[in-house]
């Protein structure tokens, strides 16, 4: 790993399981980290541990389901930091049953892929002005069974938990390739990963039956935390990676993502769609 001493990070997603061993070792390397949680009480109690080794850590509160909550947070988050080298889109999830969002978007892909292409998007002038600079989306093996239902994004049609979770990491893997597209040269690379099937509370709000008979069983098979982040610290640290950009990576290797994924009309159509969601104006030849 590459020391990560005068380096300023953002991991979101921050306050348990893969995110929160993503900000440790990121700590542990010398980074000044910022945390993302949507619970203060939780998101304080993640600092007080990182603080723990002597790590600088700072705290940010926000529910990113919510589009202005996300606005806020990029607003705080250029007040605090005039240099951010690198940003880690962790936070996600996933729901069995259809939830709308203050938005009035499925809460899904409003979490998992609008949350971080808004954050991306905003903070996106000050990753270029620290280059190099970083941008590492948390996806998922799930993306290979992925497909973007342009006609029901939201699930209004016919809602399946599995199936908007599938979109949601095939859409962050799509997303990743059109921002690196977009970014070329510019200094800011932008990679997704699939961090392996880990031990979280991943889908505890809201999940099936079979999920929770399931997990006991498999929960001893599955990564650590540690394990799991292990990835993510990798992109966001490694020289190994320093330039490369557009990839998706497991067990820190790169790996060939899904055939839906290398679709560049679709990954097109989804900025322009996921931009107008969010309120962002149209860039056809650039970032937003």
């Amino acid at each position: 790993m590459g020391t990560m001493t005068g380096k300023t990070v953002l991991v979101t997603g921050a306050t348990g399981g893969i995110g929160l061993a993503t900000a440790a070792g990121l700590v542990g390397l010398g980074a000044r980290v910022g945390i993302v949680g949507r619970d203060a009480d939780r998101s304080e109690a993640a600092a007080k541990q990182l603080r723990a080794s002597g790590g600088h850590v700072d705290v940010f509160v926000a529910d990113v389901s919510s589009q202005d909550e996300v606005r806020r947070l990029a607003s705080e988050v250029l007040t605090a930091y005039p240099q951010l080298d690198v940003l880690v889109n962790n936070v996600g999830g996933y729901w069995a049953t259809r939830h709308s969002t203050v938005d009035g978007l499925e809460r899904t892909f409003a979490v998992d892929h609008l949350a971080p292409f808004l954050l991306t998007n905003l903070l996106l002038d000050r990753l270029r002005a620290s280059t190099p600079a970083r941008v590492v989306t948390v996806s998922s093996g799930a993306q290979a069974m992925g497909r973007i239902d342009f006609d029901d994004l939201q699930g209004e049609r016919d809602y399946s938990g599995q199936r908007a979770y599938n979109q949601s990491k095939l859409a962050n893997v799509m997303f990743t390739y059109e921002l690196a597209r977009r970014l070329a040269g510019s200094g800011v690379t932008a990679n997704a990963l699939h961090p392996g099937v880990v031990r979280t509370n991943f889908g505890r709000e809201d999940s099936k039956g079979w999920m929770r008979l399931m997990l006991p069983v498999i929960r001893p098979f599955m990564k650590s935390p540690e394990d799991g982040a292990a990835t993510s610290i990798h992109l966001a640290s490694s020289a190994e990676v320093e330039g490369v950009t557009g990839r998706y990576f497991a067990n820190s290797k790169p790996k060939a993502s899904s055939t839906a994924s290398q679709d560049t009309a679709a990954a097109a159509r989804l900025w322009d769609v996921s931009s107008e969601l969010v309120g962002l104006p149209a860039t056809p030849n650039g970032y937003a």
